[in-house]
């Protein structure tokens, strides 16, 4: 789909009656799937020094990229994950 076709119904749907509520999502998971999880985020949400965003995420306002970036360090932290993700990491840069 071509990015102009794809902003205009990124924004069709930010449009959308009721997209700013807050919503509770109270769901139990398992410690392997909030690190996979918090990993896929960080991955979608990074981009290289000298690279642009391509596809939805150009489309994403900063601040909600940050939202996103805070839900998946709380849901770390809840998991009490936080110290492992952080050494998994050095790991990666190494």
């Amino acid at each position: 789909m071509a990015t102009n076709v794809m902003a205009q119904v990124y924004e069709t749907l930010l449009c959308s009656p009721g997209m700013n509520e807050a919503v509770k999502v109270d769901v139990k998971i398992n410690r392997k799937t909030v690190l996979l999880l918090n990993s896929v985020i960080e991955r979608g949400l990074s981009v290289k020094d000298g690279e642009q965003s391509q596809g939805l995420l150009e489309l994403i306002p900063k601040e909600t990229v940050e939202e996103l970036k805070q839900f998946s360090d709380e849901c770390l932290k809840k998991a009490g994950l936080t110290e492992l993700s952080e050494k998994m990491k050095s790991w990666n840069l190494k």
